[in-house]
C-alpha cells in the first residue's frame, strides 16, 4: 500500500511504501547558509515526525548546495543535527536550485 500525506496536484510532502517514508526536498528561510540548514532540517525533523519517523531513523540524504564553497558551512550544522551513530547514507553536490535566494535543499528517506 502507498500512503501520501499532504498531496498537492504537483506532489506530496511525504510518500510511505514498505516502512518507508520519502520526504520532498526542504528548503530552508535565511540569509547564510547555516541559517537556511537549521531551518531546513527542523521542517525535515517535522516531516519525520509527521510520517512516524525520526532523526535516528533515517536511510538516506540527498543534499544539494548552490555553491560548494558552503560544503564546510553546512556540514557544520549537519553534524550537529544529525544523531551520533545514525548518520544516514549521504550524499551531496551542487545544483541550480528553484529560486536564487535559496543556498540547500535537503531530501531524505527513513525508515517509518
Amino acid at each position: 500500500m502507498i500512503e501520501r500525506i499532504d498531496t498537492g496536484k504537483r506532489m506530496s510532502k511525504i510518500v510511505k511504501h514498505n516502512g518507508v517514508a520519502y520526504l520532498c526536498g526542504q528548503v530552508g528561510d535565511g540569509a547564510t547558509v547555516a541559517e537556511q540548514t537549521r531551518d531546513c532540517l527542523s521542517r525535515v525533523e517535522a516531516l519525520l515526525d509527521k510520517a512516524g519517523s525520526s532523526r535516528e531513523q533515517m536511510l538516506q540524504a540527498v543534499i544539494w548546495l548552490a555553491d560548494m564553497a558552503d560544503f564546510a558551512e553546512m556540514n557544520a550544522v549537519w553534524d550537529a543535527w544529525v544523531p551520533e551513530g545514525h548518520a544516514p547514507a549521504r550524499a551531496c553536490g551542487e545544483a541550480k536550485l528553484a529560486r536564487p535566494e535559496l543556498k540547500v535543499e535537503i531530501i531524505v528517506t527513513a525508515a517509518c
